[in-house]
């Protein structure tokens, strides 16, 4: 039998890199999607307004 005692401490090491990655990547996304903006909806309404000409009215 091959003794792998190595495997005991590198397979450790690589998981905690694994999850220190992802949450380095979970904290990068997280700050990058709630930073702070100039944008306000009302500035942006015109961009996503339907034509003048598609516009209907709800009764």
């Amino acid at each position: 039998m091959i003794n792998m005692w190595w495997i005991y401490i590198v397979v450790p090491i690589l998981m905690a890199l694994g999850v220190c990655g992802f949450l380095a990547i979970v904290g990068v996304q997280t700050s990058w999607l709630t930073h702070k903006t100039d944008r306000r909806a009302e500035d942006m309404y015109d961009e996503f307004a339907d034509p003048r000409g598609k516009r209907r009215r709800r009764s």
